[in-house]
């Protein structure tokens, strides 16, 4: 098993900017993709991003592309989500997952279900 920590969150006006850092233990060796999902009230989870702990494949969701920016650093069991031009519909808990199971596929890796791990949270609000 795998435990997850997020930080990084918090209050930021909208054109700002935030990086998440999502530090990972235990089991670390058995990770194959690490990622980010958010949730807001009303709302299903939502993929944001992911990152092969290896391999550096990288995957965005369409509403973050050309904003947020995935990064890893396996000698700290580190990920980051640095989120520039923030937007308010950005605002969303935001959790960090990791995965043991190796896809064809980066695709796959939009799909909540494929996550073994998943950490607490951060809450980032971006006030317009």
């Amino acid at each position: 098993q795998v435990q997850l920590v997020e930080s990084g969150g918090g209050f930021v006006q909208a054109g700002g900017s935030l990086r998440l850092s999502c530090a990972s233990t235990g089991q670390t060796f058995r990770t194959y993709v690490m990622g980010w999902f958010r949730h807001s009230p009303g709302k299903d989870r939502e993929f944001v991003a992911a990152i092969t702990w290896t391999g550096g494949s990288t995957n965005f969701a369409d509403s973050v592309k050309g904003r947020f920016t995935i990064s890893r650093d396996n000698a700290k069991n580190m990920v980051y989500l640095q989120m520039n031009s923030l937007k308010p519909e950005d605002t969303a808990i935001y959790y960090c997952v990791a995965a043991r199971t190796m896809y064809s596929g980066m695709h796959y890796y939009t799909l909540p279900t494929v996550y073994d791990d998943w950490g607490q949270g951060t809450q980032v609000t971006v006030s317009s």
